[in-house]
């Protein structure tokens, strides 16, 4: 990206205007402007032979130790006074001030060197170097600021005020955004460093300094800083212990790009005086290369040749990188400068101090105003005016728009001038561009093209270079835009203050605008007015007929130029949005009339783009895109919603507010007068309503608050990053963190060890009071583990459930932890370490620290771990002693045998009276193992109530020693998990004979895939019709369970007293199919679930005749019916069959989730009936699946229209091998744009979709794109066409796409460019993409795997069986 610092004086000289005295100069001007710009690409010198060697014999230097990182933080104070100014004998005063400074160069040269005839020939090199320094630096940048002037940068720089920071993440909002959010930041503990002692350590650090990296937004003083710096060392008066500064701008360098060049060249070119000169004795010099942000090369620190000898001709690209790792003159200094967006291209490791040009802090502002105004009263006023305006007096942090607000407002309040005085940012800078065009016209009296048409194309160019991201301009962009370069050259003449013309090496022309914002208003300027007087919209390519136009309104442009900025990662046209709606004020089209002859005058309503805003404010956005809009807001003169938050704040009530309100709430929080000292979330939001959502609306405000309090039940991974990202920020001002959450859970997010170490800089706060703490599957490792026990360490006492599952802990990670938990501060209650890698030596270590604090843990989960006998051993320890009150120990998976179960329940007999939950499936614990678990259970005070043993090799022999004990002591068990274990009927028949004590509470049974016949069935159902008032649930699925066993099951729950809600079983025949039936229609209250579906209800491939169907919708009604999951796949449903279903569903639509009605011929017809269920708004259905069942798009037609009327449930469709066509998915994308609509999952296999429908699809995603996780398009044509709209999606941050299918879809390697690009955008959602059976070649496999080096990349499955390859 081109780009153009400017950076801006402090202060101009006073001005003699007053109220009561005459008119002043017509010729505001800012004290002083510094510009930077990329260069014309003319050809650089090239050299032939050798050139001198006089230069580099000591430039080799010596190699000093690398220095430490030294981290700091610069903001400019203001010095107020008057800047000196010359009028025709300028010339003869610049010479004396000349002449002074060279007997003050020679007296130093003198004092320094003595009479060293040797040193003869370098000093007088120093001298003359340090004057042509001083020539090219005393009057600011050499700039001249108007006609005749020239302004010494002595007489008016100000001192910067240095702190320590640090590099930081960059930052991709707009510097405006980073200049509101650094308002609220304190200096009053910064420690104050000079400019000129930057390369000096602080008093704490040893190692020198050698490379400094000085950031700052545009205008906020950078180069001006370097301009000083080199002129207090050309004359004498700081850092002489360096010999030589060369200051090498990047927009010179952008010249040499292409060229090679040894560093000795570099220099002959750059200081002629050089040539031919012996520095044999210079032996410290410092480079100073300022703008990387206008650098047009590639800076590639990881794969450039290094370089040592400052002979070697590489290209310029290869010499910096060199200079600034320490390759080349290792001893040299360096400083750069930068804006914050392009900081990040130096590695942190390359540079050891961080400097930050901050712009004028509060108190500075008000000095600035009184220097710059000598009427102190007129300043008052203007002081009172901006104070009273919050978002224009955050603005004054940039000293350019001090100048802006001061040059306007003098002229308004001090001249009494008609009008509103400006309020806002647009009505600002549209009277400053007034009273700049006023003085271009009185200077240059004949009114040509340089008033009304110049401004439009200055507007034009202003706004197409700003959509590139151009901030500097040469000739060739002027002449795109039909500016003669000859006019601008007079226009940039006269009117130095919006446009100006720099030279730079071989006289090569540069333009810019004085500010990156005046840029802004007239890009802005110019979109409002092409519309105004042509009735053309620049944002649309392809322009419609002027009829049709005429009928179009200014809120259509907004629109477009809203989307436009939101799209936008960078923020770049956010400042742009505002003065462009800004423009549509009535008070400023007046305005507008002083500089340009508007062809149309129209009255048009700004309430359609009002009404927009506010649309957009309401969906899912980014805060900072929401406080933008607000912004937008402000300049259109709608406040309503914040009027409504202050009427809420007022109020004191705590209410619910809707997402509209909450961004309404950080919005007049961020821009209130008074200063956050404490922000307490609960004060605004009752903590069960503080949502992820709320917490990251809230973010910024967090941020910007001295103190923070967050109390709230839970944070989740989303929160959790915007929380971290704000501590580490640069603009933070919290000081204080309190931060009381119940459940903190990051699980299942890579957030390594980096992410585990910035979680605990929190948790070892004091103040932080996390409960839960859930960090499953998140990839750390030791290093990890170590950071977060020694955290929990210093602040064990909140912590009361850790989970570390499906983590590389290992032994030496539970060894960290288990100092912990033996801790006596430690309150820990559960410890999950669910297949984490822990042995015998781990458990070992873990048990040790629980005998010394055993009284607190009461839920320890080792499941999926090498345990083995000898950790089962060292466990027992733990269980026998009186103190430990565990209740849930979960050993799945352990590599116990019936050794280790022996050890365990031995222990349990001496405490027996505390554990209620004991899981060992999955262990080789057989018959003897039940056998000497069992004599546990049928201790009295064996309060077990969750017992499980999938898996473990018990038979019935093991069953009848289980239930043995259980009928000695039923009274407690809830929960029993026997699957997979070979019990058999005769096993069941035991079990049966304690289900039917009365004192038997079991609720939960699990018997699948357990050999179970009808026979079995039968036993069980005796026992439940002996008791049938505890058991809600029972599992028999793959068991041979037929008809039979079904239908004694239904007689059982037909009884009243039967609680049972969920049945699982399958291999059912019509017959149990119509005893279901009949429970179904009976006045059973409780049945919530029957698992019957395509697996489980044997009614598949059956063909039912309507009156089935008819009983079936018999039971559905019934208002007692609770099912939730009904699937009918291919059972011969017909539309007559499917109205009769729908018509019960309609009378009982409530708790209905899922219907499956795929491979049943439906027909249109059929969706037309179901679609009167889903517009009902009671209708909860959240999975509907309609494969091949005949639907054509008149169907797709009802279908979403019947969405529309209700689309905030359905979260899965699959209307797959329907012939829906285009035309249906443009139905159904009306529904998916609807941001009510949250579906998840769409699946439109095999549908007769072309680019077209494609297309349309892709509109709507691009509306609504946050919710979609899984989009299946294959076996459509939708070829290259349809998948370069697609990538539109994938490639919008906020499209969460994480399963996309597009097999045999007619994709070429032209397509599959268009999706990488994309998925290189946006990479870090898609989870598996199949891209199989189409036209894809090597180059597009290959784009693809290389999308694998991106560090965010997190595709887990590409399948791409290509027959082209």
């Amino acid at each position: 990206m081109e780009t153009l610092e400017l950076d801006t004086v402090y202060v101009s000289p006073p001005s003699k205007n007053s109220k009561l005295q005459g008119k002043k100069s017509d010729s505001p001007a800012p004290s002083f402007i510094s510009m930077k710009s990329d260069a014309s690409m003319d050809s650089p010198l090239k050299f032939e032979g050798g050139a001198s060697s006089l230069l580099h014999s000591k430039l080799q230097g010596k190699t000093s130790d690398s220095p430490a990182p030294s981290f700091i933080s610069m903001k400019s104070d203001a010095s107020m006074d008057s800047p000196l100014k010359f009028e025709g004998g300028a010339s003869s005063l610049l010479h004396s001030v000349l002449q002074r400074a060279i007997g003050s160069i020679e007296k130093i040269i003198i004092t320094d060197t003595g009479h060293d005839p040797e040193s003869a020939a370098v000093n007088e090199f120093q001298k003359e170097f340090k004057l042509n320094l001083m020539k090219k630096f005393q009057c600011l940048n050499g700039v001249v600021i108007n006609l005749g002037n020239q302004t010494l940068l002595n007489e008016i720089y100000t001192e910067l005020y240095i702190t320590e920071g640090d590099i930081g993440e960059v930052c991709n909002e707009h510097e405006v955004r980073q200049i509101e959010a650094a308002s609220r930041r304190t200096t009053t503990e910064d420690t104050p460093i000079k400019c000129n002692d930057i390369f000096k350590p602080l008093s704490e650090q040893n190692k020198p300094i050698r490379t400094v990296l000085t950031k700052g937004v545009a205008g906020i003083g950078k180069t001006v800083s370097v301009q000083k710096f080199i002129l207090d060392w050309a004359e004498g008066k700081e850092n002489q212990d360096v010999h030589l500064i060369f200051p090498l701008p990047f927009r010179e360098l952008n010249l040499m790009k292409d060229q090679n060049l040894s560093l000795m060249e570099l220099l002959h070119v750059c200081f002629k005086e050089t040539k031919e000169t012996e520095m044999s004795s210079l032996e410290k010099v410092l480079f100073i290369f300022d703008g990387l942000d206008e650098c047009r090369f590639s800076l590639d620190f990881q794969n450039t040749v290094r370089v040592c000898d400052v002979t070697e001709s590489v290209s310029v690209h290869v010499l910096l990188i060199n200079l600034i790792k320490g390759n080349l003159l290792p001893s040299a200094l360096i400083w750069i400068t930068s804006r914050p967006a392009a900081a990040d291209q130096i590695p942190s490791e390359c540079v050891h101090r961080v400097t930050e040009v901050r712009g004028f802090n509060d108190p500075q502002k008000e000095e600035y105003f009184r220097k710059r105004i000598s009427d102190q009263s007129l300043a008052s006023d203007i002081i009172t005016h901006l104070k009273s305006l919050r978002s224009l007096y955050i603005m004054c942090h940039i000293p350019v728009f001090c100048w802006i607000s001061a040059t306007v407002l003098e002229r308004m309040l001090g001249e009494a001038e008609s009008g509103e005085i400006p309020k806002t940012l647009t009505e600002m800078y549209t009277h400053f561009l007034i009273i700049q065009t006023n003085i271009i016209r009185g200077k240059y009296s004949k009114k040509q093209e340089s008033d009304d048409e110049m401004l439009l194309k200055l507007g034009q160019l202003a706004f197409e270079q700003l959509k590139k991201g151009n901030l500097i301009f040469y000739e060739e962009d002027l002449r795109e835009c039909g500016i003669d370069v000859r006019e601008a050259a007079v226009y940039s003449g006269l009117c130095t203050q919006i446009f100006r013309e720099e030279f730079g090496l071989h006289s090569s022309k540069v333009y810019s605008f004085v500010h990156l914002s005046i840029q802004e208003h007239l890009a802005a300027l110019f979109v409002h007015l092409t519309f105004r007087m042509e009735k053309r919209n620049v944002f649309k390519k392809s322009q419609l007929p002027v009829w049709f136009m005429k009928e179009k309104i200014i809120s259509d442009v907004h629109k477009s130029a809203v989307d436009l900025a939101l799209n936008s990662q960078t923020g770049h046209l956010d400042l742009f949005l505002r003065f462009l709606l800004g423009l549509s004020l009535e008070s400023n089209k007046k305005l507008l009339h002083a500089l340009v002859a508007q062809t149309t005058s129209t009255s048009q309503s700004i309430n359609c783009t009002v009404q927009y805003i506010k649309e957009k404010i309401s969906a899912d956005l980014p805060i900072e895109k929401s406080i933008n809009l607000f912004h937008c807001l402000n300049e259109l003169g709608d406040n309503s919603l914040v009027e409504e938050i202050q009427r809420y704040l007022k109020s004191g009530k705590q209410s619910e507010l809707f997402s509209t309100q909450w961004s309404a709430l950080v919005f007049v929080l961020l821009t209130s007068a008074q200063e956050l000292e404490e922000f307490d979330l609960s004060k605004y939001f009752s903590t069960d309503k503080i949502t992820e959502d709320v917490l990251l609306k809230m973010m910024p405000v967090i941020a910007a608050s001295r103190k923070a309090i967050i109390r709230c039940d839970s944070l989740g991974v989303k929160s959790w990053s915007a929380l971290v990202s704000a501590l580490s920020s640069e603009t933070i001002n919290l000081r204080e963190l309190h931060m009381i959450v119940k459940t903190l859970d990051l699980s299942n997010n890579k957030i390594g060890d980096s992410g585990v170490k910035s979680l605990c800089a929190v948790l070892e706060n004091p103040h932080c009071k996390v409960e839960t703490l859930r960090l499953s599957n998140c990839g750390v490792s030791i290093e990890g583990w170590a950071a977060l026990t020694s955290a929990l360490r210093s602040n064990p006492s909140h912590l009361r459930e850790l989970n570390l599952s499906c983590n590389n802990v290992r032994d030496s990670g539970v060894k960290s932890l288990s100092a912990v938990l033996e801790n006596p501060y430690c309150k820990l209650e559960t410890l999950r370490l669910w297949k984490c890698g822990v042995s015998d030596e781990g458990c070992a270590a873990l048990t040790s620290a629980l005998r010394s604090n055993p009284s607190h843990l009461r839920d320890l989960d080792l499941s999926y771990n090498s345990v083995g006998e000898s950790g089962a051993k060292s466990l027992s320890a733990v269980l026998e002693n009186p103190q430990c009150k565990l209740e849930k120990l979960r050993l799945c998976d352990c590599c116990l045998s019936d050794e280790g179960c022996a050890a365990l329940t031995s222990d349990l007999r001496s405490n027996p009276s505390h554990l209620r939950e004991l899981s060992l499936s999955e262990n080789n614990v057989g018959v003897s193992g039940v056998k000497i678990l069992s004599a546990v259970l049928e201790n009295p005070l064996c309060k077990l109530e969750i017992l499980r043993l999938w898996k473990c090799g018990v038979s019935d022999e093991g069953c009848a020693a289980l239930t043995s004990a259980l009928r000695s002591n039923p009274s407690h068990l809830r929960e029993l998990h026997l699957s997979y274990n070979n019990v058999g009927d005769s096993g069941v028949k035991c079990l049966s004979s304690v289900l039917e004590i009365p004192h038997c509470k079991l609720e939960i049974l699990w018997l699948c895939k357990c050999g179970v016949s009808d026979e079995g069935c039968a036993d069980l159902t005796s026992a439940l019709r002996s008791n049938p008032s505890y058991l809600k649930e029972l599992h028999l699925s793959s068991n041979k369970v037929g008809d039979s066993g079904v239908k004694s099951l239904s007689a059982v729950m037909e009884d009243s007293h039967c609680k049972l809600e969920i049945l699982s079983c399958d291999s059912l025949g019509v017959k149990s199919w119509s005893a279901l039936v009949s429970v179904l229609s009976s006045e059973t209250p409780n049945l919530r679930e029957l698992h019957l579906n395509v697996k489980t209800l044997n009614l598949s491939y059956t063909k039912l005749r309507d009156a089935e169907v008819k009983s079936l919708c018999v039971g559905l009604k019934n208002p007692h019916c609770k099912v939730e999951i009904l699937r009918l796949h291919k059972c011969g449903v017909s539309s007559k069959g499917c109205a009769d279903l729908t018509s019960a569903l309609r009378s009982n639509p409530s708790h209905l989730r899922e219907l499956d009605l795929s491979s049943n011929k439906i027909s249109n017809s059929g969706v037309k009936s179901l679609s009167a269920v889903l517009e009902n708004p009671r209708c909860k259905l959240e999975k509907l699946r309609l494969h091949k069942c005949g639907v054509s798009d008149e169907g797709c037609a009802d279908l979403s229209s019947a969405l529309r009327s209700n689309p905030s449930y359905l979260r899965e469709l699959d209307l797959s091998s329907n012939k829906i066509s285009n035309s249906g998915v443009k139905s159904l994308s009306a529904v998916l744009e609807s941001p009510h609509c949250k579906l998840e999952k769409l699946r439109l296999h095999k549908c007769g979709v072309s680019d077209e429908g494609c297309a349309d699809l892709s509109s709507a995603l691009r509306s609504n794109p946050s919710h979609l996780k899984v989009l299946n398009l294959s076996e459509n044509e939708i070829g290259d066409s349809g998948v370069k709209s697609l990538s539109a999606v994938l490639e919008n941050p906020h499209c969460k796409l994480e399963k996309l299918r597009l097999n045999n879809c007619d994709i070429s390697d032209e397509g599959c460019a268009a999706l990488t690009s994309a998925l290189s955008s946006n990479p870090s959602h898609l989870r598996y993409l199949d891209l199989s059976y189409n036209k894809i070649g090597a180059s597009g496999l290959n784009s693809l795997i290389a999308l694998k080096n991106d560090e965010h990349y997190n595709l887990q499955t590409l399948r791409m069986w290509m027959p082209y390859v």
